[in-house]
Formats: structure tokens, sequence, C-alpha cells
């Protein structure tokens, strides 16, 4: 039998492709070889030096394929996965949210539970996702249902959460378009307080004037907001305009897929850091800098047993990293199995935690110099006291820690703190056009992660099984425009904060609780090191193990008990924005807002006992999910996997059956 395959491979080349063995049946056929080189993933040379053996296996990435029976879409090379891991934990995040979480939780006080959350959420957590993906080849739906039936609700939570998050994080885009289009303008609509003609005087307005033009432009000019959220909502034509601009960009990018969006990200991961760096000098150069790094790294250790504290640190590891969304389940299934992606994960948490620091320590420079000429303003005001009498006590006017409190807070507080910064730059305008093309990358690459997963699960679901993904796609960022629309009204800004306070935060650490316990206690830690094995060439160590099944799971109970505690004692509240004052101020959440809060928390984490009790009592007619081809007896002989021997911590406290 072997000299007729012989014959055949040698006299119709052009018609059997090496890539399918299938027809192999003599080890000692001989092969026409591709060019030298490396197939992405893959452990196999691929050049004459090559032994048949590894041959019959060389790119068998391409036989992996979905239930659909279609190829499914890999990363056209390592860099392209690389790249659109650190575009999507290294994003809007670590730019826009870190910073106000760090200034609303007292500077260094927030960087203590951060760095906790980093080493027992961040890393394993992103260790964890990867592998699930990776492993099984699904979106996070068909992946938590392979793991079993009754999870798939953790895959549909993950996706209504990403929706969520989309919903709200193309805003902030569309407040990159607005700031954008501004940005030619000479000077700068938010350099100066706008003034107006009263008879022979020019009168400087006086919002303006108490609040600076900064913080009077993002408030006044750009929001237009309304004295509270139950105010009277009208829409702003402006914003409209915007965010459909951001939700056609945001279509287009997505609607060929990773192949499409893993090209743009060579540019939308690697642009922002320049951007960074350079207002980072700019930033060390401003007059009292340092006060607002004394800020941000001296903590007020007070503030560590503020239970909202670590709430909101575990969450922004969470915001991130883009834990528990189920897009880093997406990313990675586009793997090819070999990949390995442990040197991944380490590489963009510790990039991402890094770059976190590195974008508040630019924000706090700012926030420190703009702070230091208020005060400065202040004591020349007072005679340069700093406590003065007013008959009833001594009352102190200049605190210079109230002051850089109340600068700029809030979700504004990189538009503000940044334009404060253009300012100071030669030029302007060009500094303006980067720092917000910049940052509408960054939202660019943060939409990609999100609506890939969110998109995949939709697949997965086969919840339109002959459409095209571009229609999808369509569909999905037609019906998501219409519904943000509720962020482009005066009121907006309040729903906006409303839904970056609970459409996630909760949700994401019941989903993270319940991805460890199943991995740890259904799927089991022993059959997911040796998928991990089988992938990577190593076991994972201890360490993550014990962070899986018993410290994350721990950390998230612990922290989830104490801030509902936290929140039925002291109530729940938001920031206005009061004009009388020039700075924003907390006032209590409404009853209907509280209600709608709780909504937003149960429209995703409802679909996690929902769909377990319809599988059970076979309530709804699911079809069967088919898993996707694994070559599990193939990489246990490439790589030499000999049967593990339990030890005794793997048999009694890590469950090693």
């Amino acid at each position: 039998m072997a000299e007729p395959v012989k014959d055949k491979i040698e006299m119709n080349s052009l018609l059997v492709s090496p890539d399918d063995s299938s027809f192999i049946n003599d080890p000692k056929t001989s092969l026409h070889l591709p060019s030298p080189g490396t197939s992405y993933g893959s452990t196999l040379s691929v050049g004459p030096e090559a032994s048949t053996a590894n041959l019959l296996k060389i790119d068998l990435e391409k036989k992996l394929s979905r239930h659909t029976g279609e190829e499914r879409e890999t990363w056209g090379n390592r860099a392209e996965f690389l790249l659109s891991l650190i575009g999507y934990a290294v994003g809007l995040g670590n730019v826009w949210r870190f910073p106000y979480l760090t200034q609303k939780n007292g500077g260094g006080a927030f960087l203590i539970p951060y760095a906790v959350m980093l080493a027992i959420e961040g890393i394993p957590l992103f260790y964890l996702e990867l592998a699930i993906g990776q492993r099984l080849r699904k979106g996070a739906v068909g992946a938590w249902n392979q793991v079993s039936p009754y999870l798939q609700g953790v895959g549909i939570a993950s996706a209504a959460v990403s929706f969520n998050l989309a919903l709200y994080y193309n805003t902030i885009m569309a407040w990159c378009v607005l700031y954008l289009v501004q940005s030619f303008q000479s000077p700068l609509p938010w350099s100066t307080c706008p003034t107006h003609i009263e008879g022979n005087v020019t009168i400087v307005n006086k919002e303006c004037q108490i609040s600076g033009p900064t913080t009077y432009f993002w408030y006044r000019e750009t929001l237009n907001v309304a004295p509270s959220i139950n105010s009277k909502s009208v829409l702003n034509w402006k914003l409209v305009i915007s965010l459909l601009v951001a939700w056609v960009v945001v279509f287009l990018c997505m609607v060929k897929g990773i192949k499409s969006s893993g090209k743009v990200v060579y540019f939308t991961a690697t642009f922002p850091y320049v951007v960074l760096v350079i207002f980072f000098f700019r930033g060390i150069t401003l007059h009292g800098y340092q006060s607002g790094l004394e800020h941000l790294f001296i903590p007020e250790w007070k503030k560590l047993a503020d239970p909202q504290v670590w709430l909101d640190a575990a969450t922004q590891i969470f915001y991130s990293f883009g834990l528990a969304f189920g897009c880093l389940i997406a990313l990675a299934s586009y793997n090819p199995v070999r990949s390995n992606f442990v040197t991944e994960a380490f590489f963009v948490t510790i990039a991402d935690f890094f770059t976190s620091i590195f974008t508040a320590t630019v924000v706090f420079c700012v926030l420190g110099f703009k702070a230091t000429a208020t005060y400065e303003e202040c004591l020349r005001d007072n005679n340069n006291t700093m406590s003065i009498s007013d008959g009833n006590g001594t009352v102190t006017k200049c605190d210079f820690k109230t002051i850089i409190s109340e600068s700029a807070s809030g979700t504004g507080l990189a538009f503000i703190a940044f334009t404060e910064a253009i300012n100071q730059f030669p030029v302007p305008q060009l500094w303006s056009v980067l720092f917000f093309l910049m940052l509408f990358t960054l939202g660019l690459d943060s939409m990609f992660g999100t609506l890939e997963g969110a998109l995949t699960s939709i697949n997965d679901m086969m919840l339109f099984p002959t459409a095209r993904k571009e229609i999808v796609c369509g569909i999905v960022c037609g019906t998501m425009f219409v519904i943000s629309l509720c962020f482009a009204t005066t009121t907006g800004s309040y729903v906006f904060a409303m839904f970056d306070s609970f459409s996630a935060n909760i949700p994401l650490l019941i989903i993270a609780f319940i991805e460890c316990v199943a991995m740890s206690y259904i799927y089991g830690l022993k059959r997911l090191s040796l998928d991990v094995e089988m992938m990577v060439g190593t076991r994972p160590g201890y360490f993550f193990m014990f962070c899986w099944r018993f410290v994350g799971p721990v950390a998230m109970v612990v922290i989830f008990t104490a801030s509902i505690v936290e929140k039925l004692s002291n109530g729940t509240w938001y920031e206005v924005w009061d004009s009388s004052k020039g700075f924003a101020v907390m006032s209590p959440w409404p009853g209907w807002c509280q209600v709608v809060a709780a909504l937003m928390i149960l429209s995703s984490v409802l679909w996690i006992p929902g769909v377990a009790i319809a599988k059970y009592f076979r309530l709804i007619s699911w079809k069967e999910e088919v898993a996707s081809y694994f070559p599990e007896e193939e990489l246990i002989e490439e790589r030499g996997i000999e049967p593990h021997e339990d030890t005794v911590i793997e048999k009694y406290l890590l469950g090693f059956k």
C-alpha cells in the first residue's frame, strides 16, 4: 500500500495538500515540504530537518472546527493575539476609570487593595480564562456549557454584562469625538471662560470663574448637565451625533471579525503609550506636580477599613483586565491549541498594572498643578492665612487636601485633568488632537474585546444561524446605539454613573466566583492541569490552583458581603454638579434609581440560576452542544506526557481524584 500512496503524492502534489494527513498510512512516506519556517502556536518545526512524525501533525489546528462544521478563525500570528490582549486589557479602564477611582478612594489607599487583588484575582483569573478559551475553543456560552450544561447561564450572564459595558464605554468614545472635533479651534474652547458684554463691561461667566475653564467646559459645554437625575431630561444633539459616529466606527472595525480587528490593534495598542510618555514628561515639569504625586502614593490608612474601597479595587481588576466578561475566553478560543498563553497572561497583567499606575501618575501630576494654583490663589485672597476666625471658631479656608479632592472628580476626571495639561503645552491644538485620538483608540480596543465576547456568545447559541456575521454585528450595534441615547441627555451623565456603579461590579464578582468554583470543583483541577500541560507543556503551579480553589472565592465572598452591609448601612450616593460651588457634591440616589440599579444587577446574574432551572426541568428544548475538536491523544504523544502521580497536597487539598 505504501508505493501507490507515494506515487500519488509525488505525481499529484498540487491536488493533495500536505496539511491533510488522513490518507497517509506509511510513516516512511516522503512528503513535499513547505518553505522553512514555523507555524504559529505549534512546537513543530517545518523544514527539511523535520521528522516524518512531526510533518504528519503540522498545522493540526486547521482541523479544529466548531459545532457548525465550519473552520474556526484563528489569529494571523502570535503578535496579533498578544496585541489584542494588550489592547483589550489596557484600555479605558486604565486611562479613564483607574485614576478617578484612585481619586475617589483616597489616592494611595486605593493602590494597596488594588495590588492585593492583582495577586489573588487578576493574574490567576486571567490565566484561567485564557486556558478555558484555548482548551474548549468556544465563546463563553459554549465553553461553560461544555463544563456543565447547568452552567450555560454563566456565559449568558457574561454576555449581558458585556452588553451593558459596551453601552456606556462607547459613550466615552462619543465624548472623545466631541473633544476631538473641537480640538481644531484656536484658542481651544476649554482654555478660557466664556464672556458676555453688558454695556461697556465684559463680564466673565460666573460659574466658569468659580470652577475653572476645563471643569466648566466638561460639565456645561459637553454634558450640559442637569442639577440632578430627577431633573427634566433633554437630548443633547451634539452627543447624539457623536454617539452615532462612535458606533459606526466600531461597526466598521468589527464587521470583518478578528481578521480585521487583529490588524487594527498594531496601531491601537501601541499609540497610547507614545502619547502617555509625552504627557508624563510634560506633567513632571508643571509647578506643584509633586503635591499631586504625594496625594497618589501616600495612603490615608483609615480608608483601608472601608469595604467600598476593596470592592472598587476588586471590580477595577475585572475592568482593567477584562475578567468575567467572557471576552478573554472568546479571544483565546481563536488560539491554536499549542499556543503558550501563560506567557501572554503574565506579560499582559503586569503591563496592565504598571500602565494603570503610570496613567494615574500623569493624571495626578496635573491635579497637583491645578490644586497648587488654586491653593496659592486662596492664600493670596486670605493674606497668606490658611485659617480665619468667623466669630464661631476657626475655619480652614485653604486646605490643600480638600482642594485637590474637589479640583476634579468623578467620571470626567481624565477629561478635566488632561485638558488642563493640554493648555500648558505649546501648540495645544496638536496635543489635544493626539490625546483624544489616543483615548478614542483605547476605546476601540476595549470595544473590540467586549463586543467580540458578546457576538461570539450569540454565535455559539445559534440565535441567528443563517444570518451573516456582518448583519448580526449591524443589528447589535444599531440596537445598542438606540439604547445608549439615554446617555446623550442632560441627565445622561448621572445615568452613566449609575451604569458604572451597578451594572457590572457585583455581577462580575458573582460570575468570577462561579468560574473559580466550577473549574475547581466541577471540571476539576486535575483535569484542568492536564489540559494546560497538553497545551503549553507545563502544569499550573500550586499558587494558581490554591487561588482558584480557595483564596479567590473566599476573598470575593468577603468583599461582596462587606460591600452589601456597607451599602445597607450608609446608603448609596452619586455626584451631582453644584453650579454655585463650582464642583460636584454627593447626593443620595433616589429610590427609583435604586430599583433600576437592582434590575441592572439582576438582568445579568439571574441568567445563571434561570438557565440551570430551565435545563433541569427541561422547560426549554435546548439544542445539544457539540464539543469542538481537541487533539488530546496527539498532544499527549507529541509532548511525551506520562501519567501523573498525585501528591499529598493535590489529593487532600486540591481535590485530585
